[in-house]
C-alpha cells in the first residue's frame, strides 16, 4: 500500500489516535500514541525512538535513532480499548534500512526466502493465558475466585463466570475480522483460551501481538492480570503458544498427500514430511527461541500437573492427532508445533520454525518413525541456557536470527545467557526450605 492509505484508514475509521507500534527481541511492545494531526507525518517519516530506551533492539545510547516505519495493511482500530484509538504495526529502520534486530524484519526476510523458494506459509496460532489478580501480600490468585475444581479444562461454570471478558474479547476479534471461532476454559485454573482463524505468516504474528495486548488493556480495566507467562504455578498446566504451520504454492496446498503410499500413514506429502524433519532436526536450537525464558523449561521440564498431564512436549516427536508429541498431526492440511509457550516473540519463533522447516526441504530430509525421538534421541534442553547452547552451534536457527544482518543471534544469545545467570544469582525460597537447617 502507499502511505497515502494509512491516512485514508485512519481518517475512515473515525481514528483519533494512533499507537505506532513494534516490539523488541524480547517480544515487549513498544510504542508511540500518534494524534490523527500527525498521521500524514507518520505515514512518510514514521516515528523516532531512543533505541536503547526500548530494550533489547541491539542499540546502545550513542547509536541513531530507530523510525518505525508504519505498514498500513496491519491498521487496526480499537475501539473497544478506547474510543478512537487505532494500532498499526511499524518495521524499524535505521538511517533509511530495515534495522536487522527488529523481529518483525526478521520475519518478512524468512516470508520473502520462502517466497522466493516457490512457498507461501499459512500459520495459525493458540494464544493461551491465565487470568489472575494480586493480593495485597503480592501473592497472585486466580482472578476467579470458584475457579477451583480439580478438572477445570472445558468447564462450562468457569467459561460462564468468564462471560464479559471472554465474550469482549470474541466480539473484538470478529469486528476485526479475524474470525474468532472458539473460547474455552483451558486445563488450569484461570486458564483460556481464545481462537482465530490461520493468515498469513506475518498477519498472525501481527495479532499475536495485537491479542496479547487487547487481553492486557482489557482485562486491567476488570482489575485482573493477563498473564503469558509459561509457568505462573508449579503445579498447573503452562501456558503455550501452539503454531499450526502449512504452505501452499500458487493458492494450492502443499502438505496434502497418499496416506496409503506415504510410509508414514498420516496422509501427509514428501514436501510436508520434510518440512516436519527439518523442525525435529532443528528442535533443540529452536526451543531457544519459541521458548525463550527461564520459566519456560519449567513448562516443558514439568512430568505432570494437578490436573493429570503437563501437555507439553519433553521430546522431538511426531505423530497424528496425538498431543503429547512435540509436532502432532490433526489431518493433512497443517503440523502443530506444540513445542512454544506464551513468552515466545510470536515474529521470532515463526520465523525460526520457517527456517527450520525450509531447510528440511532442501535437503529432503526424513523424519523417521512416528514417535521416533530425532536427533539420536536426544531430549529437548533441560534449561535456558542448555538451550541458548543448542542455538550458538546450530547454524540454521542462528541464520534466521541474522536474517537481516549479522550478529543477532549472537546478542540474542547473550541476553539469554544474562537472564539465565540472573536467575541462578537469586536465592529462591525453595533453596532456603532445602537448605537452611539441612546441615
Amino acid at each position: 500500500m502507499a502511505s497515502t492509505d494509512l491516512v485514508d484508514l485512519a481518517r475512515d475509521t473515525d481514528t483519533t489516535f494512533i499507537l505506532a507500534l513494534f516490539v523488541d527481541l524480547r517480544g515487549k511492545p513498544c510504542a508511540k500514541l500518534v494524534p490523527i494531526e500527525a498521521v500524514e507525518q507518520l505515514a512518510t517519516e514514521g516515528v523516532g525512538f531512543a533505541g536503547y530506551a526500548v530494550g533489547a533492539i541491539g542499540q546502545e545510547p550513542k547509536d541513531p535513532d530507530l523510525m518505525a516505519m508504519p505498514d498500513p495493511a496491519s491498521f487496526t482500530p480499537v475501539p473497544f480499548v478506547k474510543e478512537g484509538l487505532a494500532l498499526v504495526h511499524c518495521d524499524p529502520h535505521v538511517l533509511g534500512a530495515p534495522w536487522p534486530y527488529a523481529p518483525r524484519n526478521i520475519l518478512k526476510s524468512l516470508v520473502a526466502r520462502a517466497t522466493a523458494a516457490g512457498y507461501e506459509p499459512w500459520v495459525g496460532a493458540e494464544v493461551e493465558y491465565f487470568l489472575l489478580t494480586r493480593d495485597p501480600d503480592g501473592t497472585l490468585a486466580t482472578a476467579d475466585s470458584a475457579d477451583t475444581a480439580a478438572r477445570p479444562c472445558y468447564d462450562a461454570r468457569g467459561v460462564t463466570r468468564m462471560y464479559d471478558h471472554l465474550t469482549t474479547i470474541s466480539s473484538a476479534m470478529n469486528q476485526l475480522g479475524w474470525s474468532n471461532y472458539a473460547n474455552d476454559h483451558e486445563d488450569g485454573n484461570g486458564q483460556f483460551e481464545q481462537n482465530f482463524q490461520f493468515a498469513d505468516a506475518l498477519t498472525t504474528a501481527d495479532r499475536v501481538i495485537t491479542l496479547r495486548y487487547l487481553l492486557s488493556m482489557i482485562a486491567a480495566e476488570r482489575g485482573m492480570i493477563a498473564t503469558f507467562m509459561p509457568k505462573p504455578f508449579g503445579d498447573r498446566t503452562g501456558s503455550g503458544l501452539h503454531l499450526h504451520l502449512s504452505l501452499t504454492a500458487g493458492g494450492a496446498a502443499l502438505f496434502p498427500g497418499d496416506a496409503a503410499s506415504d510410509g508414514h500413514g498420516l496422509g501427509l506429502s514428501p514436501v510436508a514430511y520434510s518440512f516436519v524433519a527439518g523442525i525435529l532436526e532443528h528442535a533443540c536450537a529452536l526451543q531457544a527461541v519459541i521458548a525463550p525464558t527461564v520459566n519456560s523449561y519449567k513448562r516443558t521440564g514439568a512430568l505432570t500437573t494437578a490436573s493429570g498431564a503437563s501437555w507439553a512436549p519433553r521430546q522431538p516427536t511426531y505423530g497424528g492427532n496425538d498431543r503429547t508429541h512435540y509436532i502432532r498431526v490433526p489431518d493433512d492440511q497443517r503440523i502443530e508445533l506444540r513445542g512454544g509457550d506464551g513468552s515466545a516473540n510470536p515474529y521470532l519463533a515463526i520465523a525460526a520454525a520457517l527456517g527450520a522447516g525450509l531447510d528440511g526441504i532442501t535437503r529432503q530430509l526424513d523424519p523417521g518413525p512416528i514417535g521416533a525421538v530425532a536427533d539420536g534421541g536426544r531430549p529437548l534442553p533441560p534449561t535456558l541456557l542448555h538451550a541458548v547452547d543448542e542455538l550458538a552451534a546450530d547454524d540454521v536457527v542462528a541464520g534466521v536470527l541474522d536474517a537481516v544482518g549479522e550478529g543477532v543471534a549472537a546478542y540474542f544469545g547473550d541476553l539469554k545467557r544474562e537472564e539465565f545467570f540472573a536467575y541462578h544469582g537469586t536465592v529462591s525460597p525453595w533453596e532456603v526450605e532445602q537448605y537452611l537447617t539441612a546441615f
